[in-house]
């Protein structure tokens, strides 16, 4: 299962909009790939295609996709958004993230 807040919600829908598209028929793809100060890092970004070995999940009228691989990494995330002068923008509350870098764009299980 991966979730999204109320905020990251908001946010995406400006963001999707921005770009012509229509929250039905685009994708959230997330996902993990080596690298960062902890060893993984994520990746977000708008797709409009699933790809065959895709996990589809929907929260909120929101279509995640995620990679197989990045899957195991990823089963009850949160995705949420912070705006504002203080703002960090989008965040992942990861509970199997043993460790997070400073930033928080990283991560170790």
């Amino acid at each position: 299962m991966f979730s999204i807040s109320d905020e990251a919600r908001k946010k995406l829908e400006q963001l999707i909009s921005e770009e012509g598209k229509v929250m039905e028929q685009s994708y959230v793809r997330v996902g993990v790939t080596s690298g960062g100060c902890s060893g993984l890092s994520y990746n977000l970004k708008l797709d409009e295609q699933m790809l065959e070995d895709d996990k589809l999940f929907e929260d909120k009228g929101v279509r995640i996709v995620v990679d197989k691989k990045s899957f195991f990494y990823l089963v009850g995330t949160t995705l949420e958004y912070s705006g504002g002068l203080n703002g960090k923008g989008f965040s992942f509350n990861n509970p199997n993230a043993q460790r997070t870098c400073g930033c928080g764009e990283s991560f170790a299980v």
